[in-house]
């Protein structure tokens, strides 16, 4: 049985080897749509290895931090992370300074010493921002320091990776600063939540799905020419099970060949990994590996898939001596079996419940998503042959391209159905990640004119924190400046609520007045906000002393609460951080307090063009214990930035694939017919006919799937909103993916016409 299977699937590839230009081309067609889904499919094959390398190299950056009574040694450093927001951009990376020796301390991976006092290590992307006009004005938030050095490759996530390490000699002073023994330590995990875990699921089953469809519809290529072949095998003496395995052997070749091509697109395309803007910090070339597991499996499975796909498409062909006759041609294609594989899919995405997008759920989602848009697709073949089988008169392209749908609809139907998987889950897709992307919350718009924003610093006294509210009120662009201190101290005993520091803020009367809203106020006045999470009353005990947590112990500092009044916080300060005690200077002594920090609540100049940049500047990268934040700017989102950059990324080389794969089709059609294309021009039938009727061939089933992918897609929307519990933000998700949708229309028919008008020549009337 084997040798049999085996005798025959050579003489179909020899059969296709050995078959003259006309099977080469048809071989190297279906090989061309065959490699560029493999090209797709090993591109996502990488995907967890180049995630998996990234975080690698993060994490040899990552410090290993000094455990507690440990010696301090020539090599050891000390590291504080730094977060670094420049128009909207946010990135990080870390002040260091030396503790013993600096020629033995040790250093991150990606520079070859520790950074002395005022140097700068930048990387690439850095660099060119900071030499850029764009730039300029972060190069001043590093007070001048030049770039000493370029961090390398090895010590970055990606090639785009925004990231610096600056030496300095203040990190003593700084109470977010450590002692460092080393590099290499784990960073701490930072989990997906279940929703964003969801989202991703959804994206990869949406991507991939329509790279499939393409792959398995790019196998059929030829599959007319393939018939009449056969029929003459059974006319030499074939039987009906030699027949099948020869057409096998045939697509095998073209399989093996796209998977050949495929491999190397995949290799071409790496290369170039670098030099293409891609999400987040970009990728390495090096990293782009396929897992092996992921690999092999598209190595086996597109080469059965072959086989399997030309068996299937022959269970309804009779291929006898006298030619080849269609089975059941008459009933029409059954609908009921689509409708069920539509149902299931459904049903496993409904089943969960409201809400249920927990962790575990993962599995299922891809399943559901995968059958609902399989349903989906399926029913397109079953409409495309109900609707033109209805089609009458018109043109006579109208009438010469409904015709060849009549005779054909299934092959219309498989080069579209791609195009409707690809569309019904980006609208579903989208109509997901929109509605996430609601639950941040936005930043307040409270107009250019009205921007506020903190600006902090810890200082030891009260004529520090003076002098740097004083600096940052001259900073260019602030029109207006509240300074208080603020500070953080143990909540009073047997306190019973969920935080266990109260926030402590000190000003004078005019001051506070802008911070919070009282009858009247004199020095030595005492408010508490209603808003406080934690209960204070008149007579409580608080500890000045332990002011910094997880500060050494040392002898209490008792302060006796005063009598204090209710105040309700202004709109300048909302927010659950500046809840608490409200204190003139006298109610408290301050030189008594550890940790505290001045604060100055800014009021912006709309007028100046980057104010919030200079505020920032004014504060520094290297000055310990310094923090800026825009009110009412929230940071939040960057997962799903990241991930709306990777989808759009990723819709993109799939409608290129999409785009590609239906030029191939169209020309393999066109080439399967030039004899009667010619015949046609022989007769009169001018050239402008051909193409319009090329252009409603792609139209009109591409038409039909568009409206079965926005109903689908809208479909498949609302039962992930319902599991993820999220309200539809997003109705006219569809407008941009059927305007692409049109646009794939007009250009494959473009691309096609070359071919078209070469086909319709003269010679093409030649046969043998």
């Amino acid at each position: 049985m084997i040798g049999r299977w085996y005798r025959d699937l050579a003489m179909g590839a020899g059969l296709t080897l050995n078959g003259g230009r006309a099977g080469w081309t048809r071989t190297l067609l279906t090989a061309l749509g065959v490699g560029l889904g493999v090209m797709v499919l090993l591109l996502a094959s990488a995907a967890p290895t180049v995630r998996a390398a990234a975080l690698e190299r993060a994490d040899a950056r990552s410090p290993v931090y000094l455990e507690e009574g440990a010696r301090i040694g020539d090599d050891t450093v000390l590291a504080a992370p730094e977060i670094v927001e420049y128009r909207n951009t946010l990135f990080s990376g870390m002040l260091l300074g030396s503790l013993g020796d600096p020629r033995e301390a040790v250093h991150p991976p990606g520079i070859d010493r520790l950074p002395a006092a005022g140097e700068l290590y930048v990387s690439p992307a850095l660099r060119d921002l900071l030499d850029s006009p764009e730039g300029a004005l972060l190069a001043e938030r590093f007070d001048g320091a030049p770039v000493t050095g370029v961090i390398g490759t090895e010590g970055l996530r990606g090639p785009y990776e925004l990231y610096f390490y600056l030496g300095t000699d203040t990190l003593a002073q700084d109470p977010a600063s450590y002692a460092v023994s080393g590099f290499g330590g784990d960073r701490p995990g930072s989990g997906l939540s279940a929703m964003t875990v969801l989202l991703i699921v959804v994206i990869i089953v949406v991507l991939l799905l329509p790279v499939a469809a393409f792959v398995l519809t790019a196998m059929r290529f030829g599959a007319e020419s393939r018939d009449q072949r056969l029929a003459a095998l059974r006319l030499v003496g074939a039987d009906r099970g030699m027949t099948r395995r020869i057409a096998a052997g045939e697509s095998l070749v073209g399989a093996l060949l796209g998977l050949a091509l495929g491999t190397g697109f995949f290799l071409v395309v790496r290369t170039f990994a670098d030099d293409v803007r891609l999400p987040a910090s970009g990728v390495l070339p090096a990293d782009i590996s396929p897992a092996p597991l992921l690999a092999a499996l598209v190595v086996v499975l597109v080469p059965a898939s072959a086989v399997l796909v030309t068996l299937l498409a022959l269970r309804g062909v009779e291929v006898s001596p006298l030619g080849v006759f269609r089975e059941n041609t008459d009933h029409g294609r059954r609908l009921w079996w689509r409708v069920v594989v539509l149902a299931v899919g459904c049903a496993v995405l409904f089943v969960p419940g409201r809400g249920t997008n927990s962790e575990g759920t993962e599995w299922t989602v891809a399943v559901g998503v995968l059958l609902t848009l399989t349903g989906v697709t399926l029913l397109l073949p079953w409409v495309v042959e109900a609707v033109v089988g209805r089609l009458r008169g018109g043109p006579l392209s109208w009438q010469m391209a409904t015709r060849r749908l009549q005779l054909n609809s299934g092959l219309a139907a498989r080069t579209v159905s791609g195009v409707t998987i690809a569309v019904a889950g980006a609208i579903a897709l989208q109509m997901l990640f929109s509605a996430m992307n609601a639950q941040v919350p936005p930043g307040e718009d409270q107009g250019p004119a009205a921007t506020r924003m903190i600006a902090s610093a810890t200082v030891e006294t009260g004529a520090e924190g003076a002098e740097f509210a004083r600096g940052v009120d001259g900073a260019r662009g602030v029109a207006s400046s509240v300074p208080f201190l603020l500070a953080h101290l143990d909540a009073p005993p047997g306190t019973d609520g969920p935080q266990e520091r109260l926030t402590v803020v000190i000003a004078d009367c005019a001051d506070l007045e802008r911070l919070v809203t009282f009858s009247s106020c004199t020095d030595g006045d005492a408010f508490v906000t209603d808003g406080g999470e934690v209960a204070v009353r008149p007579g409580d005990r608080l500890d000045l002393h332990n002011a910094r947590a997880g500060g050494p112990a040392a002898e209490p500092r008792p302060w006796t609460v005063p009598r204090v009044r209710e105040a309700r916080i202004t709109e300048a300060l909302s927010g659950p951080n500046y809840q608490g005690l409200y204190l003139t200077p006298s109610a408290l002594p301050v030189e008594e307090l550890e940790n505290i920090q001045a604060t100055v609540l800014v009021t912006l100049d709309g007028k100046v063009p980057d104010a919030v940049e200079h505020v920032r500047n004014h504060i520094g990268v290297d000055e310990p214990g310094t923090d800026s934040r825009v009110l009412g700017s929230e940071i939040g989102g960057s997962v799903l930035t990241v991930i709306g950059d990777a989808l759009r990324a990723g819709a993109v080389l799939t409608m290129l694939v999409i785009g590609a794969s239906m030029v191939i089709s169209t020309v393999e059609q066109l080439r399967e017919r030039r004899r009667q294309l010619s015949v046609l021009i022989a007769f009169g039938t001018r050239r402008s006919t051909l193409a319009a009727s090329v252009l409603w061939q792609t139209a009109i089933p591409m038409v039909l799937g568009l409206v079965i992918a926005v109903v689908g897609g809208f479909g498949l929307g609302l039962l992930l909103l319902r599991l993820a519990d999220l309200p539809v933000t997003d109705w006219l998700a569809f407008v941009p993916l059927v305007g692409a949708g049109i646009g794939v229309i007009a250009l494959v028919t473009l691309a096609s016409l070359p071919y078209l008008w070469r086909m319709t020549r003269p010679e093409g009337l030649r046969t043998e």
